[in-house]
């Protein structure tokens, strides 16, 4: 069933599939299968903001079971709980309860995270959580990786950084044989560090030249029709998928 919407939407903006397809780096093939729309084919959700922005129409005008912008930025507030100006001001009470109630999904996705490490509330939810059959993903960063020293550098502490990140995983030493409880570690550039549970989300931003304990803090909900939390929760999977698994915590100078 063609979709006459974005059909006519191409035909007003006077581009050619060929034109779009550029501009969006796609094949003029792929265009065409969205305005055939076969078996209700839509773009990837990037490709239709992209091709609206191009368009210049909102994304209800291009397919109709989308929301409007409106309604969509309406949800994305709703999924904002509270914003805190710096991690250090977010009550201490409100980590644990947030993976308290995990029955899901307990991810972590940090650099180091070294306060956590040294909190014995922390251990006992991990243990209880992967006991009740929740699946618990540790992501750290590999201290021999080119972002931890970058992220050394913009922090200012240099080495100290994969210093943190062998203390955390030597704190974490005893929850390595946990059933239900993996460790990886990332070489990712880290734009925030992620703490998930089910539905909720703290999400603390890092700032060039300042500890993530100075920088902000999102407390997410997800909602329907919300695209902020799934943006983050993408965000954890793609870490996931590119990290290595490890299964001991790595001594000073072992190789990633």
């Amino acid at each position: 069933m063609v979709n006459e919407r974005l059909r006519g939407a191409i035909l007003t903006s006077g581009l050619t599939v060929e034109q779009i397809s550029e501009r969006l780096g796609v094949s003029a093939r792929t265009v065409e299968r969205w305005v055939e729309a076969k078996d209700q084919r839509k773009p990837y959700r990037r490709f239709q903001y992209a091709l609206a922005n191009l368009l210049q129409r909102d994304l209800s005008d291009l397919w109709s079971d989308e929301e409007s912008v409106g309604q969509t930025a309406e949800a994305g507030r709703a999924e904002l709980v509270k914003l805190y100006p710096h991690r250090a001001v977010v009550p201490k009470e409100l980590w644990t309860s947030l993976y308290a109630g995990a029955t899901r999904s307990f991810d972590l996705v940090v650099y180091a995270g070294f306060w956590l490490s040294e909190d014995p509330t922390f251990f006992r939810l991990i243990r209880e959580k992967a006991s009740a059959g929740v699946p618990v993903r540790m992501m750290l960063g590999d201290p021999d990786s080119p972002a931890i020293a970058q992220r050394g550098e913009d922090e200012g502490i240099g080495p100290a950084m994969a210093g943190k990140i062998r203390n955390a995983l030597a704190n974490y030493a005893p929850l390595f044989s946990v059933p239900g409880v993996e460790f990886r570690l990332h070489a990712t550039t880290l734009y925030n560090s992620l703490y998930r549970a089910d539905d909720d989300m703290l999400v603390n931003g890092h700032v060039y030249g300042v500890g993530a304990y100075l920088a902000p803090v999102l407390h997410l909900s997800q909602v329907p029709g919300g695209e902020l939390f799934s943006t983050y929760a993408a965000s954890i999977e793609r870490i996931w998928e590119s990290s290595r698994r490890i299964t001991a915590p790595m001594l000073e100078g072992e190789a990633a």
